[in-house]
């Protein structure tokens, strides 16, 4: 068997030294760069907890509820709100493959490395792709969006409310009256932005939404919320086909093109968070329960309370590093709340700088993509860790490694600065509630 050998009685085979694995232990790290975050706690232990079959009524009743509770995170009335099972792209693939026939005009406009992956699986879906990229650290004014459309007339309008990539957030107001002005769908993706910024998917007539649960609804990644209007619930049952093996006589099929993925084909999700429970796959239980109690905990603080937060511990950590000496990145008045990018300095090398922090703090921050690759850190502050100690910590941390690392910094003022932002924000909410 070469390098194999038969295990305890010869069941299983086993590579040399394979006796040697230690049992799993990662070490303890504050997760502060762009994403993924420590999950709040209370989310790691709905995840330990019993697992059932996936047509249980009390499963059913959970999906049920899971349902419900991301009405409220999204602000809509949509009855498609559910979950796909894989990570923040699963949903933004289930979105784009299920909406996009081949030969079908999207236009994609794009400030960061996530309008481009819209574009690139656009393109996947045999789509003729319309791209109009901004200098990544600024967002698209509303009437350049509408003069695009205008001028386009695609059939879907594909773009990031955040992206993380150069911490910039597009506004959306208005955006969705302009696609249904020219007759197309508005599709955003939320995965970086949901639950620490504000977004009304119905007040802003946004078609499809998805999200992601790593950043600020303080989950694992893992499951892709997403919520479903009206329009764009239209256009995916015209594409509606129930699989061979568990069709009966009684459906009939969409007249519109076979959506070309069978894992991410919406039509079939919708018909398994139905009523019908039409069998799609097995559904992800532990990530069900990890989604439902992120959703639950952000519900009970209130969604204009978290959106706070996250402003407050994103401004507070944005003074801070500016205290420090640092210069931010980008256009400041269109910043998502929950992360900053900061300019390296040139006197340091930045990844030796981030490997300093995870090595002698066990403190993560990011750099970022293409262009801006080893030109800014990016620090988040987003679900679980939009707290005044994590800020905190963050930034001494940070100003002892430049000090070491020998950057031109004013050491002693970014906590005080930082403090000061909290401070304030905590005596104007008690005065509110006097």
């Amino acid at each position: 068997m070469g390098a194999w050998t038969l295990a305890r009685g010869g069941d299983l085979p086993q590579f040399p030294g394979m006796d040697r694995f230690p049992d799993l232990n990662p070490p303890a790290r504050l997760l502060m760069g762009p994403g993924p975050i420590n999950a709040d706690p209370r989310v790691l232990r709905a995840m330990a907890t019993p697992l059932l079959g996936q047509f249980d009524p009390a499963m059913t009743a959970l999906m049920n509820e899971t349902m419900a509770l991301y009405r409220g995170v999204f602000k809509t009335a949509n009855k498609w709100t559910m979950l796909i099972d894989g990570t923040a792209r699963a949903g933004i693939e289930a979105a784009m493959v299920s909406l996009i026939e081949p030969g079908d005009k999207v236009l994609v406009p794009v400030f960061g490395r996530f309008g481009h992956l819209k574009a690139e699986i656009a393109r996947r879906c045999d789509a003729d792709v319309v791209v109009v990229e901004r200098e990544w650290g600024t967002v698209f004014p509303l009437e350049e969006i509408r003069d695009l459309v205008k001028k386009h007339r695609p059939k879907l309008l594909a773009m990031c409310q955040g992206d993380t990539s150069t911490t910039m957030l597009q506004p959306l107001a208005g955006v969705g009256a302009i696609a249904r002005e020219f007759d197309c769908l508005f599709y955003t993706d939320t995965t970086a932005s949901l639950g620490g910024n504000d977004l009304r998917a119905d007040e802003w007539a946004i078609d499809l939404v998805s999200s992601g649960l790593q950043k600020c609804l303080a989950g694992p990644s893992g499951s892709a919320p997403v919520t479903i209007g009206p329009r764009a619930e239209a256009a995916i049952r015209r594409r509606r086909h129930v699989e061979l093996g568990i069709a009966t006589a009684n459906d009939v099929p969409g007249n519109g093109a076979r959506i070309r993925s069978n894992y991410f084909d919406l039509a079939m999700i919708m018909d398994y968070w139905s009523e019908k429970r039409l069998n799609h796959h097995t559904e992800a239980t532990s990530m069900l329960y990890a989604s439902r109690e992120c959703a639950k905990i952000l519900v009970e603080e209130g969604l204009d309370t978290a959106i706070e937060r996250h402003r407050v511990a994103g401004i507070a950590m944005a003074e801070g590093l500016k205290a420090m000496g640092l210069k931010l990145f980008g256009d400041q008045s269109n910043k998502m709340n929950n992360v900053v990018g900061i300019h390296i300095p040139a006197e340091v090398q930045g990844d030796a700088v981030r490997k300093a922090m995870l090595d002698d703090f066990s403190i993560e921050i990011g750099t970022s993509f293409g262009p801006l690759h080893g030109k800014i850190w990016r620090i988040g502050t987003m679900g679980y860790n939009a707290r005044k100690d994590c800020v905190t910590t963050t930034l001494a941390a940070l100003e002892s490694v430049l000090g070491m690392h020998k950057a031109k910094i004013a050491p002693g003022q970014a906590v005080p600065a930082a403090l000061a932002v909290f401070r304030s924000a905590e005596a104007a909410s008690a005065k509110a509630a006097e």
